[in-house]
């Protein structure tokens, strides 16, 4: 499915666009399309790594400045 989008763009960043989609032989629809596909691409890129920042460590065995090891060996069983 395609949606239609209506923009405005002052003089100058409308001929950009024309000159870009000239440069590159594709429409500016094309043009408009690659630039926000990229610059999804890096926000995304931007939440995963701080996701996987903050996932590290987790994985360690650490819960504050206890290990499981110590918690299983200060339980009573």
């Amino acid at each position: 499915m395609t949606v239609r989008k209506n923009f405005l763009f002052d003089d100058e960043i409308a001929e950009q666009l024309v000159e870009i989609s000239e440069i590159k032989h594709i429409t500016q629809t094309q043009v408009v399309k690659e630039l926000i596909i990229k610059e999804y691409d890096e926000v995304t890129k931007e939440e995963k790594l701080e996701a996987v920042k903050n996932f590290i460590g987790s994985g360690t065995g650490l819960f504050g400045d206890m290990t499981i090891q110590s918690i299983k060996a200060n339980r009573d069983v």
